[in-house]
């Protein structure tokens, strides 16, 4: 696939804030240097512990605290995490069941757990307005009816969303409605079936996560020159020879990856945010930003190990002129197939769900989203992040739509892409700088990468109240805190 189109105005800005932030590219520049990288492809790729739901009895508890967690050997780095040092179990929900769910806070701040993905009434979604204050509990409970797909919860307190996640707390979510196995495809958690949280951090030279919340970090997004996978740098993740399901998420706080492998293998996209494609779509690059996910069936029965490599992010303004170490391109996991196990699963399907075509959308209610992300406070936290001129404010409805109802959302991103998510709703995408979006682009999703400009066609299924309205936002974190944030309630 071909780099986005970027408009000519956008690349004459992105230079303007390229010389503006050149001057304090140096200091990101600390990991690799402190640390070196003879431990590479050596550490075992962690999985992180599934909760089925249902072994429970539809019953779960989630503790958000502070936590070690090493990074580096012998070098112990404060950070936070669900119920363990960093990230959090994976859940597995059923559809058609209703989940209690309860979340103690034991941080030293307030926090919210956000269900990104779930389809749910605003009342429950976990978005600012469900703030949970230090040593109290929040309880929810969960209706899954929604097809089979790939989620994941992250606080999102509004102000405080970007340090949170950055510090650690983030964790993936699986919903089954029985389409995998009736599919036939890998289903064997953590052995065939492998969950992947992709982040870029910074450290510091004692291997402390580094975090600088001045104007480039809110301009830019908190950016390193380090890429974890589930909480590991560098990891090696020994699979069966054959086919393997690889969950994929970027839970970085702004770095969109461009994703492919060592050798150039294809590999099949099979889901993307809202679940299952039509069919399979072959592909040997992806681009992933923040907040989005997608499923891949990856065939490793050559046995040959392979590296899944990043290009550099191509959607910053900086790229070329600030050190290609700093979202630069990376090598990011090894994958080790092991002769002495074999995948159970040989052939990749044909056909994969029956997704409803879009139809006409002539005589749809249409909306304007402009991103704004212009310079203008640059000395200070105000920034200038905004959608169409108004930053986030809690008291403020921006938007009020018709439950059960359809409308056509125009976004257009000003100097640097944006990432768009919408709470509460799944959507398909119509265009992207004008264009039809490529195959793997074309099923159901709730966050879109917007270089140019994006029609995104919305369905609005949930209730969201005045009390407890939904959000759409950037999802670079810093942007959706410093302002690019606005809400809407569904009635």
């Amino acid at each position: 696939m071909k780099p986005l189109k970027q408009n000519n105005h956008m690349l004459t800005r992105r230079a303007f804030i390229a010389s503006a932030m050149i001057g304090s590219s140096n200091a990101l520049l600390t990991a690799k240097w402190a640390f070196g990288q003879s431990n590479l492809f050596e550490r075992s790729l962690p999985i992180p512990p599934l909760i089925d739901a249902r072994s429970v009895a539809n019953k779960i508890s989630l503790i958000a605290a502070e936590g070690r967690h090493k990074f580096f050997p012998n070098q112990p780095t404060a950070t936070s995490g669900y119920s363990g040092a960093i990230l959090g179990p994976t859940l597995r929900f059923h559809k058609g069941d209703e989940i209690a769910v309860t979340v103690e806070n034991r941080l030293s701040r307030h926090t919210t757990v956000h269900w990104h993905g779930l389809l749910i009434p605003s009342i429950s979604d976990g978005g600012p307005h469900n703030l949970i204050a230090p040593d109290t509990s929040w309880q929810t409970t969960l209706k899954i009816d929604q097809p089979e797909s790939t989620a994941w919860f992250h606080p999102h307190p509004h102000g405080d969303t970007a340090r949170q996640v950055y510090s650690g707390l983030a964790g993936m979510v699986l919903i089954n409605d029985g389409s995998s196995e009736r599919l036939g495809l890998p289903r064997t958690y953590g052995a065939d079936d492998i969950p992947l949280i992709l982040q870029e951090r910074q450290f510091n030279s004692n291997g402390s996560l580094r975090y600088d919340d001045g104007p480039q970090t809110t301009m830019l997004g908190a950016r390193g020159d380090t890429i974890i996978v589930n909480g590991v740098i560098a990891p090696v993740a020994r699979v069966p020879v054959g086919l393997v399901r690889l969950r994929l998420l970027n839970g970085s706080n702004a770095r969109t990856f461009d994703l492919s492998f060592s050798d150039a293998r294809a590999f099949h996209v099979i889901a993307s945010d809202g679940g299952y494609l039509p069919s399979p779509v072959r592909r040997t690059r992806l681009i992933i930003s923040p907040g989005e996910r997608f499923e891949l069936l990856a065939d490793f029965s050559d046995a040959r190990s392979v590296l899944l490599e990043t290009g550099a992010d191509q959607f910053i303004p900086m790229m070329g002129m600030m050190s290609g170490d700093v979202s630069g391109a990376a090598q990011i996991i090894k994958f080790e197939p092991d002769p002495t196990k074999l995948a159970p699963i040989k052939s990749i399907p044909e056909k994969l769900s029956t997704i409803s075509g879009i139809g006409k959308v002539d005589g749809l209610r249409r909306r304007q989203f402009v991103l704004n992300d212009h310079m203008m406070g640059m000395r200070s936290r105000n920034r200038g992040l905004a959608i169409n001129g108004r930053q986030y404010d809690m008291t403020r409805i921006d938007t009020t739509v018709s439950l059960g109802s359809s409308e056509v959302w125009e976004v257009e991103s000003g100097m640097m892409a944006h990432p768009f998510h919408i709470h509460g709703v799944q959507f398909r995408i119509l265009s992207i700088d004008r264009r039809k979006p490529p195959m793997h682009l074309q099923g159901n999703k709730d966050t879109v990468l917007v270089p140019g400009s994006a029609e995104i066609l919305v369905h609005f299924s949930q209730r969201a109240t005045r009390e407890h309205p939904f959000m759409y936002h950037c999802h670079i974190l810093e942007h959706e805190d410093a302002g690019m944030m606005g809400q809407y309630v569904a009635t």
